[in-house]
């Protein structure tokens, strides 16, 4: 009986350890799916290839960033948590088909039509005797007096084709014909128009003062004639310019030059008339370069009937430029990370995930830029924020420094000594990306 007992017993404390022993294995494996990673190393949170087996901070105070076991399988895949993507307000658009139209931006000044500038110069040695245009800014009309003047030479030469004149009426024959056609070339090339000689033939006499007429419609642009005044010959006492119609005169910088061409609609906008916007075409692209501002000068005319465009006035000019006909792929120009040598993009690969890509950019215009390598349509790429994802999840890293992750502990079996201290007694460790 007792031997009975005995083995009954045995049986059942061989059962209970099996099954304290089942118990005991379930809760370590339960344990072990719950337990909290634990990070293979620490990268430096600006890129540095630089690693440390322990939590630290760099020169700056900035804490290193744990990199977990699996980290590393996606590639170049950033990871950010789903609360920071919209806390910094990541914004994406898909990559699609887009017709690719710019405009150059320049800036551009008036100047007047320099194919209208006159200048008054007169042939002659003289003295001002009565200014009738005498002040600058005024309009004045073709064939307007703008002075009369005294010249003894000129006296003399109306008094010699009056001779002449009386001359070939008397008789004198080819030699009086001779004597008249050079004293009323004479009379000519001092700037006398016919009408003032046939006057002068009616009246028999010279005239002590003679009047100057303005050649041509204009605005006074300068005037340095004063009443009184003793001018020589070709001495300038006015210059004018026809301002009905003026140039716009656009700097364009050099790397634009090669889409300009003669024809292309241009908008001028100017300060003076905000809500006006003035169109002309660019007439004249000039062979020229500015070495000190490396811009080429573009011609606009416009008209200006109302003289409303000064000369010197200041504008913003639009050359408009069609430089795709057809769609091309593109994304916003906010999209493409620009380094120098290298672009790149961040495409969205999941809920949290961007994996950054290298493209081979095209043309720009209109707030888009052709992609031409390195993008599929209708992938998302990220068009805001991507700075911040740069600093959040250290994109240089990620793309130019991906590969230290692979042997961070040889990086960190090599870190000066003072490099691996131990971490500080604080109560836990933010990460970059959560400071």
């Amino acid at each position: 009986m007792n031997r009975t007992a005995y083995v009954l017993a045995a049986l059942v404390l061989l059962g209970a350890g099996a099954l304290m022993g089942r118990w005991v294995e379930q809760r370590s494996v339960t344990d072990a799916g719950t337990t909290e990673r634990k990070p293979l190393y620490y990268r430096n949170p600006m890129g540095l290839p630089d690693t440390s087996p322990v939590p630290k901070k760099d020169g700056m105070g900035m804490d290193y960033v744990p990199v977990y076991e699996g980290d590393e399988a996606g590639g170049n895949i950033l990871r950010i948590a789903p609360e920071k993507v919209q806390k910094i307000g990541v914004r994406t658009e898909v990559a699609a088909p887009r017709v690719i139209r710019a405009d150059i931006m320049a800036v551009g000044v008036i100047e007047a039509d320099e194919r209208s500038l006159v200048t008054i110069s007169p042939r002659f040695e003289g003295w001002i005797e009565t200014l009738y245009v005498n002040e600058t800014g005024r309009r004045v009309r073709r064939g307007e007096v703008l002075f009369s003047a005294y010249s003894p030479e000129l006296v003399a030469a109306q008094q010699e084709y009056l001779l002449a004149l009386d001359a070939k009426r008397r008789g004198a024959g080819q030699l009086g014909d001779d004597l008249l056609q050079t004293a009323r070339a004479r009379l000519l090339n001092w700037q006398l128009e016919e009408a003032d000689i046939r006057a002068l033939e009616a009246r028999g006499e010279p005239q002590r003062a003679v009047t100057l007429r303005a050649p041509s419609d204009g605005v006074v642009l300068e005037k340095v004639a004063v009443q009184g005044m003793r001018f020589m010959p070709g001495e300038m006492l006015y210059r004018l310019a026809d301002l009905g119609q003026v140039w716009l005169m656009a700097s364009v910088y050099e790397q634009d030059m090669g889409d300009v061409q003669v024809g292309q609609p241009v908008s001028l906008h100017i300060e003076s008339f905000p809500s006006e916007v003035f169109q002309g075409h660019v007439g004249f692209v000039y062979p020229t370069l500015d070495e000190g501002t490396r811009t080429a000068r573009v011609r606009v005319q416009l008209l200006n009937a109302e003289l409303r465009l000064r000369p010197g006035m200041y504008g913003r000019v639009d050359i408009q430029v069609e430089r795709r006909s057809h769609p091309v792929l593109s994304v916003p120009d906010s999209a493409v990370l620009d380094s120098g040598k290298r672009q790149l993009v961040l495409v969205e690969r999941g809920e949290g995930l961007f994996e950054p890509r290298d493209v081979v950019v095209g043309q720009r215009g209109s707030g888009y830029v052709e992609i031409r390598e390195g993008l599929a349509e209708r992938e998302r790429v990220v068009v805001s924020a991507n700075f911040l994802i740069d600093a959040e999840s250290n994109l240089k890293a990620a793309v130019d420094s991906f590969g230290h992750a692979g042997h961070g502990a040889n990086s960190a079996d090599t870190a000066p000594e003072h490099e691996r201290e131990a971490p500080p007694a604080a109560a836990g460790h933010a990460t970059h990306g959560e400071r």
